[in-house]
């Protein structure tokens, strides 16, 4: 039976969703895209509500890629009540498909371009009525007839674009005020119809002011940084994806005959046998079955040095296998990987986020009840008084008109585009105002060790030329991250011959015509009681074995940045997934007491959670993968331009460059601007306790609150402008 049959008010066409049901386990699973979900209420009314259905055993959605995972028990439920059941919520479903998720995704980045266009062309035609109208009212040039003419035109351009570009702030006023709230979009909003009512009212009276080119020109701005913040804010859903892709999109499945077939990662199940080639990442969760190797697992755990693997090692998905042939175990299915669930941990951090107020929300909700309150008291005040209807209402048009949320809605947007400029010469990346505004509110840091407070790169110690010339040949035929680094060392060069790679010891080949070895101790014959990760031993046939040490650099600025954080009264610990004695290492080089070793991307993440419970406001600094759920949670977060694409994506700030010293000028920055935009509210808010009163007793005509208006706005500008001349504690 089509789906369109059951329920046709849906719009999905002709699937029927029992074509798209398939086994999972002892379950039925359907996947299906959700439209309309964008927060955790949503999230939350979602699941809820589909889980409640009879035999539902699962119900995940996710709202970075819109998708909902629904399993059952067989027998016990249509596919078809599970659509129905979110009609009913008010959310549209379809199968799911993620090249119509995508398409979804951009809908709204479409509408709001659309709009910034159209109040742009609003904007460039409605002047060329407006300036010979304005010149006319200053030079006395104009007669009433051809004014009363141009302001028509005005209307006829302005007014449609207005409306239409206006929308997207009518539909959030109308939605917040729904809900008995008032976002900043209510009396922008408000402000941009009332000067469309006036305006008309006005030209239809032969009046002197119209006031259509502000209305769009305003609608005009606003789009431009409601656009720019809709890019960033889709540049941050795409975290979760990012971390995803990570794993692998197929992998080698050995049939019950001992054959291979080429799979899709989705189709693997726990106890399907697995093949993983060197060079490949582990598709899922699993254990080593046959084979050793060294497997990369720095985007996991933060690890520097590779782990090994061998027979009954667990091994997780989004590793790298460096050097042997495995044969592995599947045992969880893709979504329920390890990195599936630094995915779930970084959508929980980002909702979590967006439930933060931003300083203008809040001033808005102050702001909206008094000044509508005191407009509306003065139309009806003056009413009783006696005075005529339209003088009534042209004085409470006076009133909004003078204290329209301008300057309100420029305080902080004009403060966080000159902050953001000016950490963007630092080669600091800052993705959204909010992230401004959460990071002038950290009281505590956190670093990761390796990529952060170091480089990340294993350095050789005081390398002995004659032995990296010798033992070069043999490094350069490696993946192992140590051999490539004494390779970087000596520059380009030959490779030895007959080189072989051993899984998990090294590296063997011919130099000169006589054998050598690269790696552990044991393979090359020397006796190393530590067997350190950060030693590699080098032994020609007839010498002593000898020893090559390396290490991961403190950055050159690593502490002086911490002593300054120290010193503007900030707490500092070290969250790492390396080992103890590394992290020791780093945290005494930078002068740091505090932290915690070999710690799991969910440890982390925890350990951010138990901060923000007691009370602290933290701030991650982290690069890897293991840190990607950490930074989504973090009150704020910052991330190195050289950090996996996932961290990056799911920090606040992302910097360029060697130096560290950027995370304490941003948080100065983004301190000083947080100032800025209090003092911009204080402004705005004398401004408007000297001019509604002003406009209440009629002392001040339309064009005299427009241009006060103006003034106001220029004010606010100008003193976000002064971030650009302070000095660094500014």
């Amino acid at each position: 039976m089509a789906l369109a049959s059951i329920l046709p008010e849906t719009g999905l066409g002709a699937a029927d969703p029992n074509v798209f049901v398939r086994a999972s386990g002892e379950d039925l699973q359907l996947d299906l895209l959700v439209q309309g979900a964008r927060c955790a209420g949503c999230l939350s009314k979602i699941e809820k509500g589909v889980g409640e259905l009879s035999g539902v055993r699962y119900a995940r959605m996710n709202l970075t890629t819109g998708k909902l995972v629904v399993r059952w028990r067989p027998g016990m439920l249509k596919p078809r009540q599970i659509v129905e059941t979110l009609e009913r919520l008010g959310y549209p479903a379809a199968p799911f498909d993620p090249a119509e998720a995508k398409a979804q995704e951009d809908v709204e980045g479409r509408r709001l371009a659309m709009a910034l266009g159209v109040a742009g062309f609003g904007v460039g035609n409605a002047m060329m009525f407006s300036v010979p109208v304005w010149a006319g009212l200053f030079h006395q040039e104009m007669g009433e007839g051809v004014r009363t003419l141009f302001y028509w035109l005005t209307a006829i351009v302005a007014a449609p674009c207005a409306l239409y570009a206006g929308m997207t702030f009518f539909k959030s006023a109308w939605a917040s005020l729904r809900k008995g709230k008032a976002n900043m979009d209510v009396p922008i909003s408000i402000g941009v119809l009332l000067a469309l009512t006036v305006s008309i009212y006005e030209t239809a009276i032969h009046g002197r002011h119209a006031y259509f080119d502000a209305a769009v020109s305003l609608l005009f701005l606003l789009l431009i940084g409601r656009y720019l913040d809709h890019k960033l804010r889709a540049s941050a859903r795409s975290a979760a994806r990012d971390l995803l892709a990570l794993q692998a999109a197929t992998a080698t499945r050995i049939d019950a005959g001992g054959a291979s077939e080429s799979v899709a990662l989705r189709d693997i199940v726990v106890g399907d046998r697995l093949v993983v080639l060197p060079g490949d990442r582990i598709p899922v969760d699993a254990t080593v079955e046959e084979g050793a190797t060294d497997l990369d697992v720095s985007l996991l755990t933060g690890e520097t040095a590779p782990t090994r693997a061998a027979p009954g090692s667990a091994i997780q998905a989004g590793a790298i296998n460096l050097t042997g042939r495995l044969v592995i175990q599947a045992a969880a299915r893709s979504e329920d990987s390890a990195v599936a669930a630094i995915a779930r941990l970084m959508e929980a951090g980002a909702q979590s986020k967006s439930r933060y107020v931003r300083l203008a929300d809040r001033a808005a909700a102050l702001y909206v009840p008094t000044v509508h309150s005191v407009a509306a008291l003065a139309f009806l005040g003056w009413l009783i008084a006696g005075l005529a209807f339209p003088d009534a209402l042209m004085r409470a048009a006076a009133v909004l008109i003078i204290t329209c949320p301008c300057a309100l809605g420029l305080a902080v947007p004009a403060v966080q585009i000159v902050a953001s400029g000016r950490l963007f010469k630092r080669n600091v990346l800052v993705k959204s105002g909010a992230a401004l505004e959460r990071l002038a509110e950290v009281d505590c840091v956190v670093f990761d060790k390796t990529g952060v407070l170091t480089h990340g790169r294993p350095r050789l110690i005081d390398p002995d030329r004659s032995l990296v010339d010798l033992a070069a040949p043999l490094a350069r035929a490696s993946r192992h991250p140590l051999a490539k680094a004494l390779a970087a060392e000596a520059g380009p060069g030959p490779v030895a011959a007959q080189a072989r790679e051993v899984a998990g010891m090294g590296v063997e080949g011919m130099i000169d015509g006589r054998p050598a070895r690269l790696g552990r101790a044991t393979f090359v014959g020397a006796v190393d009681p530590h067997d350190s990760e950060t030693v590699l031993w080098f032994a020609v046939d007839g010498e002593a074995p000898r020893r090559l040490c390396f290490t991961d650099e403190l950055r050159a600025d690593a502490a002086a940045t911490v002593k300054a954080l120290l010193a503007r009264g900030l707490a500092v610990e070290v969250l790492s997934g390396d080992t103890t004695l590394a992290v020791r290492r780093a945290c005494e080089g930078a002068g740091i007491d505090r932290f915690r070793a070999g710690m799991s991307p969910v440890e982390k993440a925890q350990a951010i959670d138990a901060l923000i419970t007691a009370g602290r406001k933290p701030l991650m600094v982290g690069d890897g993968l293991n840190d990607a759920a950490a930074l989504a949670k973090a009150h704020a977060s910052m991330a190195p331009g050289a950090a996996a694409d996932a961290s990056q994506t799911a920090a606040d700030l992302v910097f360029q460059g060697q130096e560290l010293g950027v995370v304490v000028e941003a948080i100065d920055v983004a301190r000083a601007a947080r100032r800025r935009a209090l003092e911009n509210f204080a402004f705005a808010a004398l401004y408007n306790l000297i001019a509604a009163p002003a406009a209440v007793f009629g002392l001040v005509t339309p064009l005299i609150a427009a241009l006060a208006m103006s003034g106001s706005s220029l004010v606010v500008t100008l003193n976000a402008l002064r971030l650009n001349w302070v000095g660094r504690r500014g």
